[in-house]
């Protein structure tokens, strides 16, 4: 984009997000900008905005303060966890001047006050959208196009390896965690695919597909044995995840949801109804890396997982180390008195898979039972 683009320009080439549950209002506006040439948007209320800004790229938010369930402002709070430069523009029918102290606080591009008319509407969108134009060129969108062909290799070439979950009590395989992994030579590790995920706003086209890729696995296996499906919270916010229709729905009784410890579930409005609808379709839930990252106790309270898995942080050298046979020990003991099952991941060596089986686990995993592979790989219990 040129220094001179004028803010015609600038908004007939962007895609706005309008916000407001007032149904004329926000007819109003979307009318208004779509005359200009806009692509606009519409949610009536701020979970489904973040909904909209997870599964689509927008130049500019135009949101009401007031609204039912989560406020512009709070929205915008989760909107910069992930995008600190998405212009955001608040119009109220209630200045007040609090309000828009924390809306400049939050980075709040423009702060006005209703009735807007049109010409100045467009003016301040359509600065917006020459600004956010200008702070991608900045950060390189040439690079960023390189980065998203890369990203659609990374999924062309995924594809999901298996580890082995481990009864203590039969030393057999109850289930199976599914991991992924692609052959684009790019992305050596899930975690660098994941991180690129997030910063192209991907995560919820990640993970359909190896939700996806899971439910093709399930139907071609016995039908014993669970499937456990790593989930990134963001993908709570995926519509996809709750339909009947989706490919692992279909197989909800032999899938358990392990919530990773990427990130924190402020982000998602409306998490424990989220999780209830899950169960309702047939998902368990398990809580990952419990005692490490966000997977704290408060996260532990909020999801009430049906099984927990102890971080390998705390299982690594636990045969050696007091401090964390004693905290091995309590997250156990907590977690059976309140019916939850337990397992412990990361587990290489044959000490401290006995310290473990001793310390009351349930289940156990790690390289030191079986290492990741097609399915299904055989346990080692010496």
């Amino acid at each position: 984009m040129t220094k001179g683009m004028s803010l015609g320009t600038a908004l007939e080439r962007s895609r706005v997000l309008v916000v407001d549950d007032d149904d004329l209002v926000a007819s109003a506006f979307c009318r208004m900008l779509r005359a200009t040439g806009a692509t606009v948007d519409r949610a009536a209320d701020g979970a489904s905005a973040l909904e909209a800004i997870a599964r689509e790229s927008y130049d500019v938010v135009l949101s009401d303060l007031s609204m039912p369930g989560m406020s512009g402002l709070d929205m915008v709070r989760a909107i910069r966890e992930h995008d600190l430069d998405l212009p955001v523009i608040f119009v109220t029918g209630a200045p007040h001047l609090e309000s828009a102290a924390v809306a400049v606080e939050l980075g709040a591009f423009r702060y006005l006050a209703k009735p807007v008319e049109a010409d100045v509407l467009r003016a301040v969108v359509g600065e917006a959208a020459r600004l956010r134009r200008l702070t991608r060129d900045r950060t390189g969108w040439i690079d960023r196009v390189a980065l998203e062909e890369r990203f659609r290799a990374g999924l062309a070439g995924l594809r999901l390896v298996f580890q082995p979950i481990v009864s203590v009590r039969t030393r057999e395989a109850i289930g199976h965690e599914a991991l992924m992994r692609s052959s684009e030579p790019s992305f050596p590790s899930p975690l660098a695919l994941l991180e690129v995920a997030e910063s192209l706003g991907g995560l919820h086209q990640l993970g359909r597909r190896v939700r996806s890729i899971a439910a093709a696995q399930l139907a071609e296996s016995p039908a014993t044995g669970q499937l456990f499906v790593n989930l990134h919270p963001a993908d709570l916010a995926d519509p996809e995840l709750y339909e009947l229709s989706s490919p692992l729905a279909r197989h909800a009784r032999r899938v358990v949801l392990e919530l990773t410890e990427r990130a924190s579930l402020e982000s998602v409005p409306d998490v424990e109804q989220r999780l209830r609808s899950l169960r309702e379709l047939g998902y368990r839930v398990a809580v990952d890396d419990l005692g490490a990252g966000y997977a704290g106790l408060s996260y532990f309270a909020r999801v009430r997982p049906e099984i927990v898995k102890i971080d390998m942080s705390l299982v690594r050298g636990v045969d050696t180390d007091s401090v964390r046979r004693e905290v091995v020990s309590s997250l156990t003991l907590l977690a059976r008195g309140l019916d939850m099952e337990v397992v412990a991941e990361g587990i290489e060596t044959e000490s401290e898979r006995d310290t473990l089986v001793d310390l009351g686990v349930s289940y156990v995993q790690g390289y030191g039972l079986a290492r990741p592979g097609p399915p299904f790989p055989t346990v080692t219990w010496a």
